[in-house]
């Protein structure tokens, strides 16, 4: 599995929100507005919390803005129609938990970086895909978009791009299948379980 890749949801990133907040943001953005206000009010407490401790505050957020079931079932593509309903219940928590590790060991100090908040756009299918701009200090400003649909509870994630084009469910879908198709399920089950323990440890932080 390329752990580069797999890290694009939480590259690392460390911002203050550019964009100011406002009722009239559409119902997308205020997805994404929510989701980066929580991570930067977990940046300013990050040596404090610790890995554990962010996250904890960082999973109620991480549910709620991710459309977890969904990215989950579409990353495993044809293996999912094989697995049973208590292994695809293990594969949503199996998800979401590596989602939240990814963020909790990536956004852990802040570096002066920002995002900014471009704009939403309708998108095929019922979709509507909201543009960021993450500039850093010291090196280039990268493009981020966001892929949502409306779902129970609002607007969620159900995919990311980086620079626009790259689909962060794509690469996932690609390194989960190859994984499953030599070591089977277990396989990548045990394999996403050490991710998550490298991450916890320091030990896969881009």
């Amino acid at each position: 599995m390329r752990t580069g890749r797999m890290l694009l949801l939480a590259a690392g990133v460390v911002f203050a929100i550019a964009a100011p907040a406002g009722a009239e943001d559409p119902p997308a953005t205020r997805t994404i507005r929510r989701l980066d206000e929580t991570l930067l009010g977990v940046l300013k407490e990050a040596d404090r919390l610790g890995f554990q401790g962010r996250t904890e505050r960082l999973m109620p957020v991480v549910t709620e803005s991710y459309d977890v079931p969904f990215m989950a079932e579409k990353s495993l593509g044809q293996h999912w129609k094989a697995l049973g309903d208590a292994d695809r219940r293990r594969w949503i928590d199996l998800s979401l938990r590596f989602s939240v590790a990814n963020y909790a060991a990536n956004f852990d100090h802040d570096s002066g970086q920002t995002i900014e908040l471009l704009g939403e756009e309708a998108a095929a299918n019922d979709t509507a895909v909201v543009r960021t701009r993450i500039s850093d200090p010291q090196g280039e400003s990268v493009e981020m978009s966001y892929r949502l649909r409306a779902a129970d509870g609002g607007w969620k994630i159900i995919d990311v791009y980086l620079k626009g084009t790259v689909s962060e469910l794509a690469l996932r879908r690609a390194d989960y299948t190859a994984v499953v198709e030599r070591d089977g399920f277990e396989g990548l089950v045990k394999t996403m379980e050490g991710k998550i323990a490298d991450l916890a440890a320091g030990k896969a932080k881009r």
